[in-house]
């Protein structure tokens, strides 16, 4: 079916600061309209900066949503030359998850259909759309709601910490999405009256100078800022933390299950379904402009009670009571 495209592994090569390189999951993935008559063979471009899945595909929850929809998934095939390959190849949808690679496919192309599978920053406040309602260009999908949700994170940090003043953040000074995240922690700390410590970080050995100056100015607490870059590099942060018993707010519960002590988030899972009908219309006649972008409608609270034990510190009664996951 892609006889003529070369297998092969690439790499997405992002400039922050210094070259980082981030393995990336630029695939194609042909999936049939099994309910059609036609047969017709869509082919469906997924972008990723950040780490690969383990099998080299599309994230199963995305995968599985279209073949809940009557979606048969075919062979894939690693392409190179990442967005730009997938242009030439003309797929049908391209599927960014992440900020870069959101950024990365918008300047590719203007014409064929974006969907942002994974929230990946106020897709207003980016740009990316016009508004939720009529994202007006070929992007639509899944936003965040950044103040919301770093206000919410904020408070639930301090329930678990009542007595933290200093916090401090931890975030890719190089991703604009991510900058504006961090703009409204620093907005939700002033209501809160805590002391935010910024700690931008744009490659990895940027992260040493972070410890560094955790070590000297020890705060009571810290927040990693979800993306690409942090998540790389998340069990450095998650081994700073135990190490010196800083307490640390994720954005996602599987950095709780990796050892970190609490998150609250949207569920990866629940947004590529989500996504998955975004294509299914879209293979069906639907025009990004008009098919408005959502935010999340559920967040989960994760605490990992184990690492709150090493910490030394006992989450409040109200914090566990409303907890999603709890591991212990």
């Amino acid at each position: 079916m892609l006889d003529h495209i070369r297998p092969g592994l690439r790499r997405l090569v992002v400039r922050c600061g210094l070259v980082l390189v981030m393995a990336l999951g630029v695939l194609t993935a042909p999936f049939l309209a099994a309910s059609q008559p036609s047969q017709r063979v869509y082919r469906v471009g997924h972008l990723a900066a950040g780490g690969r899945t383990p099998d080299g595909a599309p994230p199963r929850a995305l995968r599985e949503g279209l073949r809940d929809l009557g979606y048969l998934e075919g062979k894939m095939e690693r392409l190179p030359d990442l967005a730009a390959e997938l242009v030439r190849l003309k797929v049908d949808v391209l599927v960014a998850q992440g900020g870069l690679a959101v950024g990365a496919a918008r300047q590719t192309t203007s014409t064929i259909p974006i969907v942002i599978g994974l929230a990946a920053g106020d897709a207003v406040a980016m740009r990316w759309i016009e508004s939720l309602a009529r994202p007006g260009g070929n992007v639509t999908g899944l936003s965040d709601e950044s103040v919301q949700l770093s206000a919410k994170r904020m408070e639930l940090l301090k329930e678990a910490v009542p007595k933290a003043a200093r916090i401090a953040v931890l975030w890719n000074a190089n991703d604009q999405g991510m900058t504006l995240r961090y703009q409204e922690i620093e907005k939700a700390a002033q209501i809160l009256r805590v002391e935010v410590q910024a700690l931008g970080v744009r490659e990895p050995d940027d992260f040493d100078v972070a410890f560094s100056t955790m070590t000297r100015r020890r705060p009571d607490a810290m927040f990693l800022v979800a993306d690409a870059l942090t998540m790389l590099n998340r069990k450095r942060v998650i081994e700073f933390a135990a190490t010196h018993r800083i307490p640390a707010m994720y954005e996602a519960s599987f950095i709780v299950r990796d050892g970190g002590l609490m998150s609250y988030g949207s569920s990866p899972e629940d947004s590529f379904r989500r996504a998955a009908l975004y294509i299914d219309r879209i293979f069906k006649g639907a025009k990004p402009a008009d098919l408005p972008a959502e935010q999340p409608t559920r967040y989960y609270l994760a605490v990992n009670l184990k690492t709150a034990a090493t910490l030394g510190l006992t989450i409040p009664p109200s914090l566990r009571v409303r907890a999603d996951d709890v591991i212990e």
